[in-house]
């Protein structure tokens, strides 16, 4: 076995943690796949003997991959080196333990999506791997109290509790297109699709007999209109989503993007790889 081949064994070692990172980071299991993937492409690239902490070394690299992935979302990059570093820090307490835990359950994903670039990062790096500030300021560009300042208004921001709205509001959004689905109403489906939605299914849905890809609301929607009965509502990673289930077991997921602004589906992504699936939270 060459050297090549030694850390490639290494880093799969490290893969399912890294997409966990990447996946609680980003909210999206295909990003993450891009960010593990990414982060495997610059190893195989850097001097591994001068690594001390290969999964350190990974997690920070993975974290920085994201934080780009995450800033070009937003169309803005924050600077947290100018985030005032003589602001009251709020450490967790006991009233910050209790979102912490809540913040574990599948409804994390959906708080995570309130919060800026910076701030996510850092609060799911120290709050939920606890990874220290002093390791999370230069991932950031900025101070171990820029970074600490970040995760505490992350932390405030969860316990202000903004995602339960929009949880809420997403369930609605995968119940009507399942009813509509079910129910055959073509014209329902329209409207709750972005008119450019894409879906996409993995290889194992396209053995199933899935096409690959399909783009387009009316096309989308002809696939899904009149069909769905045996599908049910649940979350996925935390994000509301449909699954099919035979036998008490999962067997194809639907992974949704929402486009909250307008109120509708922007992707859908089709998994019936069993691995992929039985590394999702459903809840």
């Amino acid at each position: 076995m060459n050297e090549l081949d030694v850390l490639a064994a290494r880093f799969e070692r490290d893969r399912a943690h890294l997409r966990t990172v990447a996946g609680r980071i980003l909210g999206s299991a295909d990003e993450a796949d891009d960010a593990v993937q990414e982060a495997w492409v610059r190893l195989s690239r850097a001097d591994a003997g001068e690594i001390d902490n290969l999964t350190g070394w990974l997690t920070t690299v993975v974290s920085r991959v994201c934080l780009d992935m995450l800033r070009s979302r937003t169309a803005r990059r924050e600077d947290p080196a100018e985030i005032p570093e003589d602001l009251p820090i709020v450490e967790p307490g006991p009233e910050h333990q209790a979102v912490q835990y809540d913040a574990l359950g599948p409804a994390l994903q959906l708080v995570l999506d309130t919060l800026s670039p910076g701030e996510r990062l850092a609060f799911v790096l120290h709050d939920l791997f606890a990874v220290p500030f002093g390791e999370i300021a230069p991932i950031i560009g900025g101070s171990p109290a820029a970074a600490r300042q970040l995760a505490s208004r992350a932390r405030r921001k969860v316990q202000g509790g903004a995602a339960p709205a929009l949880s809420v509001r997403r369930r609605e959004i995968v119940e009507a297109f399942l009813a509509a689905a079910r129910g055959g109403d073509f014209d329902r489906l329209l409207t709750l699709l972005d008119p450019e939605v894409e879906l996409r299914a993995d290889t194992s849905s396209v053995r199933m007999g899935a096409g690959e890809f399909v783009r387009g609301a009316t096309d989308v929607a002809g696939i899904f209109n009149g069909r769905a009965h045996a599908a049910t509502v649940a979350l996925l990673d935390g994000v509301p989503g449909l699954v099919w289930a035979s036998e008490g077991q999962v067997r194809v997921a639907f992974f949704l993007t929402f486009d909250d602004e307008a109120g509708w589906i922007s992707a859908i992504e089709q998994v019936a790889d069993p691995e992929r699936i039985t590394a999702t939270e459903v809840g």
